[in-house]
């Protein structure tokens, strides 16, 4: 791990090591495993880019269990997923505005249209615009939802 957020997050684990902070050191040691499964899987060495793939995939999987924990009424698991969102995020980007995310989604409508795309096609052809411009920075479940409702409308 030699890039600067792979730093970050092996800086993490040693203070969460030091500090016996044993949610946060838990959910750093997955978030590594995870990169370093991608590593050998691929046999090269993960960029920036696919470490913030990581963690959203990561991210992603935490917010489904606090839904899920939520409608079964199980709030100490919830709170403990919530945790580790929360620990997961402190590595993300910083985040688009929401002036920002609207502004890409009618860029990206606006091209689909003008190459006479509809449908399924028009909605892919968008996320994948969006993808590049926004990924790690937005919710993508929401930007697709927005995506949908625009291209309905």
């Amino acid at each position: 791990m030699s890039n600067a957020l792979a730093t970050r997050i092996a800086e993490a684990v040693k203070a969460a090591m030091r500090a016996h902070d044993s949610t946060r050191l838990g959910t750093l040691r997955l978030l590594q495993a995870a990169i370093k499964q991608k590593a050998v899987d691929q046999r090269v060495e993960p960029d920036e880019a696919a470490i913030i793939a990581i963690i959203e995939k990561q991210a992603k999987q935490r917010r489904e269990s606090i839904a899920a924990f939520a409608s079964a009424g199980r709030a100490e698991s919830a709170a403990q997923e919530q945790a580790e969102l929360d620990i997961l995020l402190e590595f993300m980007p910083q985040g688009a505005d929401p002036e920002e995310i609207a502004a890409a989604i009618e860029a990206a409508v606006a091209q689909t249209q003008a190459q006479g795309l509809q449908g399924g096609a028009a909605m892919g052809k968008a996320m994948g615009l969006l993808k590049a411009s926004l990924s790690g920075r937005a919710d993508m479940a929401a930007v697709s939802a927005q995506v949908k409702a625009r291209l309905a409308g």
